[in-house]
């Protein structure tokens, strides 16, 4: 039994490992899980349950290959693994990352790291904690209720102090590392014990928790009739919120009573140093019987391990965190130790082990991104025992998976890969941190640092950095290195490299006898799925000035912000410039009303479309005549969604409210907005984007749209893939490849709460919308294009226009089952224009709102921006250029007709 410990927080120390002999901190790995107290329940959910479950996981196996390893310091190393299986009968594959810590280095440690300034009620990204605390990296880890103030659900142990308590929930297993550097794994209760100057005792529950509901206890209520300490790592004033108790506290300085309130929370937080025992019922009871202020007031506590009885004693421990179900025991897949049904799929997962003789412990990332198809649970029992894991156990996952590590001879830790949200990182509780002590050591290596990836024309430094004997960065400034360039595809002068053709660059910086080389890959328009103009259309007026970012997407999923060095623009309609990625409309040409500005690299292109047209205000929800409705899927899901007064910002305006609770509902579950019944409200011309202002609720939910359009398909926009913010947000959505076929009616808004990762979400929230407008260059660009009917048969140098027959100089042919025509006499008929480059043997055809390229003899297309495939490819016939007609055709907004009988190909607009 030891005496509760307050101390100081953490303080860096060389920006490296913290000093074990400072305050109470928040020592939780840190996870999100929707794990919403019910009040007069208060069942967390999202993590199961764990008394009736202890079923065998179901087999599964991965079949896993290294790619590669970097030391990041002295006893850390990253390592990349490509893992296979089998799903359905089809081969999936995926990437994890495991940082790999060698407890029998002296250098290198594992700690907690929490929230913002290592307190608990406080959220931070675990890259954010990684950079405030200097850690070399870190993984997120326990599970917390996002609905509640900010605390870990297990118990931890930071810097060697209990910092939060296990709560009484089975099946929750913990990990831990001992002072003499012992890695243990197991599951724990906690035991304290108040006692008052006169000797009476009280059992404490625990020591800075959030409300929860107990399992296999007397009571629902966590706080009801229990005793609770609160250290001044608890910063938040309600000690806890929706507890359903009303406490009587007690404050504690440097040992001694200093104040009591009876029936009603103190309105403080705890002083620096002090702490507040928070009472409830019985305990309050022996409050007001035991307690006087001025007296003296001792308090005890233990671990015991629930597989073995034994008392542990958390003086003993350097790091606790809490996790969920045990993953596996033995070197073997283990039974689960808790039910894993809500926290089911293939997602991002985390994990912690260590290996059979205790030397090594592993960090586990398995990713969710665009290169990666996560894992279920079974799959991450045969990937931990296929790397050497002995003992491990399951952290939060899906959305919080995230890791972070400092590359070798770099000075910061970065995002190890793409979360499932891109490269943002969920605010989280609490994170495990792997941290260096080394001394600073000799030379040992250097080290090219900058982009691996690259565009024609791009210009990027790059710089030589150094690490010492122990992996840590080491100042190389001095160097000066020679650099030289082979490979072809980029030329080097001191330090800043110029792409200048599609393929693979080596770079070599040498010093003296030092040498580092590094592989640089130049990517051509052939390795891009998509090129982007921030801005996809634009005010076709002289002197207006509006940013187009360009955004580059490779096939291998990365996502390039596109240099204008790398770029060549060209201005058709106007005369203009583009300069520090701003586009300015120095002159409109007399009688246009569309212009295009193009951007084109390496044969790809995407264009902005400029009109006389503006954004068009679509509702602003001052005068609806119209009625707006609340539906949804599952009939246990209810809501409103009502034209409302707004608030704050929007004081003295109306906005359209969408509240919702799913509190009752199961599976995939939507909470609609319905405009005008089944009919919708009408987009009455072609619309290339669309803003609309959004109150977010921090649901973490989906937040979509969906459109009927004039084809009777049913499109879908989506308005945020996930609603992670509070308050009013403008978004802005390109539909320049959506697909949808106008005139069309938006026909609801609504939020979606998936079922896969369902634990992570909110059951209940308030959204709004507000000032909904599209911009519809058509109103202009394509009011001015001919309408009507044009018809040609197959092999005939005639087409007939409206009725009237035209000579054309190549006749259509039909090969294989596709018409082949000109596409100048379509494009005569319909309006636009259509560019041939001789060089790369592309056809640009511009018409209304759409950018087309084309390419002879490739199936693959371009359309604003976007890489799409055909089944037909343009040709050259007798030295004209043919292209697919239906394909041409209905791109551009076009239809086609064929009559088999007559051999003819009619087109209408």
């Amino acid at each position: 039994m030891n005496e509760v410990f307050m101390g100081k927080k953490k303080e860096a120390v060389r920006g490296m490992r913290m000093s074990p002999a400072k305050k109470w901190i928040a020592a939780s790995l840190a996870g999100v899980l929707w794990i919403m107290p019910v009040v007069g329940n208060g069942e967390f959910s999202g993590l199961g349950t764990g008394t009736s479950f202890r079923a065998e996981a179901a087999a599964a196996s991965v079949n896993v290959t290294k790619l590669g390893e970097e030391v990041i310091t002295s006893g850390a190393i990253m390592m990349k693994y490509k893992y296979n299986t089998v799903r359905s009968g089809k081969t999936v594959s995926g990437l994890a990352d495991v940082v790999r810590v060698d407890l029998n280095n002296p250098y290198v440690s594992l700690d907690v790291m929490t929230g913002k300034g290592g307190n608990l009620t406080t959220r931070q990204s675990t890259g954010g904690m990684a950079v405030e605390t200097g850690a070399v990296a870190a993984i997120n880890g326990d599970y917390f209720n996002t609905g509640g103030e900010g605390a870990p659900i297990g118990g931890q142990v930071s810097g060697g102090v209990l910092v939060s308590t296990p709560s009484q929930l089975d099946g929750m297993y913990a990990f831990a590392v001992t002072k003499d550097r012992k890695p243990v794994i197991d599951e724990y209760t906690f035991e304290g014990m108040v006692t008052a100057e006169d000797g009476a005792q009280f059992p404490l529950s625990g020591v800075n928790k959030g409300a929860y509901s107990p399992e296999g206890g007397s009571s629902t209520y966590s706080h009801a009739n229990a005793a609770y300490i609160y250290t001044d790592a608890w910063t938040a004033k309600e000690r806890p919120k929706n507890s359903s108790t009303t406490p009587t506290e007690v404050l504690v300085e440097n040992g001694v009573i200093t104040q009591i309130s009876p029936d009603a929370a103190l309105a403080m937080s705890v002083p620096e140093g002090a702490y507040i025992l928070r009472t409830h019922g019985l305990a309050a009871q022996f409050v007001k019987s035991h307690l006087t202020v001025g007296q003296k007031l001792a308090t005890d506590y233990s671990l015991r391990s629930k597989t073995t009885q034994q008392e542990l004693d958390p003086a003993s421990l350097q790091m606790m965190i809490g996790g969920h179900t045990i993953l596996v025991n033995g070197g073997k897949a283990a039974s689960f130790s808790r039910s894993t049904s809500s926290i089911g799929g293939y997602r991002a997962r985390t994990a912690l082990g260590y290996s059979q003789n205790g030397q090594y412990v592993y960090l586990i990332a398995v990713e969710k991104n665009d290169n990666s198809t996560g894992m279920s649970l079974t799959e991450l029992q045969s990937f931990m025992t296929q790397i050497g894991v002995w003992k491990g156990i399951n952290l939060d996952g899906g959305g919080s998976t995230t890791m972070v590590d400092r590359p070798l001879a770099e000075t910061a830790s970065t995002l190890t890969f793409n979360t499932e949200y891109g490269k943002e990182q969920r605010s989280i509780v609490n994170a495990l941190g792997v941290y260096t002590s080394a001394p600073q050591g000799q030379v040992k290596g250097i080290k090219i640092s900058g982009s691996s990836v690259l565009l024609i024309g791009q210009q990027a430094t790059y710089t030589l950095k150094g690490y010492d004997t122990y992996y840590n960065p080491i100042d190389v400034a001095a160097a000066n290195p020679a650099w030289t360039s082979s490979g072809g595809s980029a030329t080097v002068s001191a330090g800043v490299v110029t792409a200048v053709k599609p393929g693979k660059a080596t770079l070599t910086a040498a010093s003296g006898t030092a040498k580092a080389s590094t592989e640089v890959t130049v990517l051509g328009g052939d390795d891009l799925t998509s090129l982007s103009v921030g801005t996809a259309t634009a005010p076709l007026t002289a002197g207006s000035s509006v940013s187009v970012p360009v955004t580059a997407v490779a096939k291998s999923g990365a996502s390039i912000t596109v240099p204008n060095s790398a770029l060549k623009w060209e201005f058709v309609g106007f005369k203009g410039s583009v300069q520090d990625g701003k586009l300015t409309v120095s002159s409109v040409d007399p009688g246009v009303t569309t212009g295009y500005a193009i951007a084109r690299y390496d044969g790809y292109s995407t264009a902005v479309v400029l009109s006389t047209a503006a954004a068009t205000a679509w509702e602003d929800f001052e005068k609806v005549s119209y009625p707006i409705a609340f539906t949804s899927n599952v009939n246990t899901v209810k809501g409103t969604a009502a034209v409302a007064a707004g608030s704050a910002e929007r004081a003295g305006s109306q906005v359209l409210s969408l509240s919702y609770d799913m509190t009752a509902g199961t599976g995939k579950m939507y909470a609609y907005a319905q405009f005008n019944g089944t009919t919708g409200k009408s987009i009455p011309a072609a619309a290339t984007s669309m803003s609309v202002d959004v109150m977010g609720d921090m649901s973490l939910n989906w937040l979509r749209a969906e459109v009927v359009d004039s084809s009777g398909a049913t499109k879908y926009i989506d308005l945020a893939k996930v609603i992670d913010w509070n308050g009013w947000k403008s978004i802005n959505i390109d539909l320049s490849g959506s697909g949808i076929k106008f005139p069309a009616s938006l026909k609801r808004m609504y939020v979606v709460n998936v079922e896969e990762g369902q634990d992570e979400r909110a059951k209940t929230g308030t959204v709004a919308f507000d000032n909904i407008s599209f911009v519809m260059p058509s109103l202009s660009s394509e009011a001015g294009l001919p309408k009507g009917t044009a018809s040609m048969v197959i092999g005939s140098k005639s087409m007939t226009v409206n009725g009237t027959k035209k000579a054309i100089d190549a006749a259509p042919i039909n090969k294989d089952g596709t018409t082949y025509v000109p596409i100048k006499y379509v494009l005569d008929a319909f309006g636009g224009s259509a560019a041939w480059n001789q060089t790369t043997k592309q056809i640009m055809v511009l018409r209304g709102a759409k950018a087309l390229d084309l390419t002879v003899a490739k199936k693959e297309f371009v359309l604003n921006g976007k890489l799409y495939s055909a089944e037909v490819a343009p040709m050259i016939l007798q030295g004209r250029t043919l292209v697919p007609l239906r394909l041409v055709s209905e791109q551009l907004g076009l239809n086609v007709k064929w009559e088999q009988n007559t051999k003819t190909v009619t087109i209408e607009s």
